[in-house]
């Protein structure tokens, strides 16, 4: 049984008294401990299909499958407790999070709301939460605007674990990095996906992390599914328009796969 499978979603929305279908008829899965890469131009669904997939927006048609239970049937109570299993990481944590709020009521939040910890217990659980991602303890009374990117984004994956999920989605979570600073922030996923077996939806437009990170990759265009597979396979060696479209628009990508021929 996956982890999570996705049958069949669509989105549509009605803009300016026309129908613009964002999500059409999309189908794929993703194993326990897989990263599975969504990737396309602006506008291709991404996004649209990541927020589904958590229920901050519901489809027009379609059925979604986590952990064996019928995601889009739970309501209150069931789906809350559920939610802790699946987690999101956005790609600005400074617009995601309230910037006066401390590191530590970020963390405090996911475990005082679904009960994981009492309060006595909570500043061990969040010094632990930091030494996991890579931070010091002591960053827990700063503010979230006084930390820097880097270090608002690890804050922004401890907050993602805290809950022991096993599926997180990434939205273009490395994209507002610097090159160096974006690598650390990858071995961290590579890490936490080896030792805790936690699966990734990783969006992203770029093919160069994509290729890095991801097992399979599927390419989306205007909503559809243009191309699937191995990640590495299908962008060195796109069969659809989009997909050479993609590869053609990330120079450095492609020059490192002709080189490597």
């Amino acid at each position: 049984m996956s982890l999570l499978a996705v049958s069949n979603l669509t989105k549509r929305y009605r803009r300016g008294g026309n129908t613009v279908i964002a999500v059409d008829d999309v189908s794929f899965y993703i194993e326990p401990g897989e990263t599975l890469a969504l990737a396309g131009p602006s506008g291709s669904g991404k996004s649209t299909i990541a927020r589904l997939v958590l229920r901050l927006i519901e489809p027009d048609a379609g059925r979604i499958e986590f952990e064996g239970n019928d995601f889009l049937a739970l309501r209150g109570a069931m789906l809350r407790a559920r939610r802790a299993r699946l987690q999101m990481v956005f790609q600005d944590p400074l617009a995601a999070f309230n910037p006066r709020a401390t590191v530590a009521r970020v963390l405090d939040d996911p475990l005082r709301i679904h009960g994981i910890a009492s309060r006595a217990e909570r500043p061990r659980r969040i010094a632990a939460l930091l030494e996991r991602v890579g931070l010091a303890a002591d960053l827990a009374p700063r503010a979230i605007h006084e930390i820097s990117g880097g270090q608002r984004q690890r804050v922004a994956i401890a907050r993602a674990i805290a809950t022991g999920p096993s599926l997180i989605v990434l939205d273009e979570a490395v994209s507002a990095l610097d090159v160096s600073v974006r690598g650390q922030i990858l071995d961290l996923l590579l890490d936490l996906q080896s030792q805790e077996r936690i699966a990734y939806l990783f969006i992203s437009h770029d093919l160069g992390v994509v290729r890095a990170l991801a097992h399979r990759v599927i390419l989306l265009d205007a909503g559809r599914i243009a191309e699937s597979g191995d990640a590495r396979a299908v962008i060195d060696a796109p069969q659809s328009a989009i997909g050479r479209a993609l590869v053609a628009a990330a120079p450095r990508l492609k020059r490192t796969t002709q080189d490597a021929s």
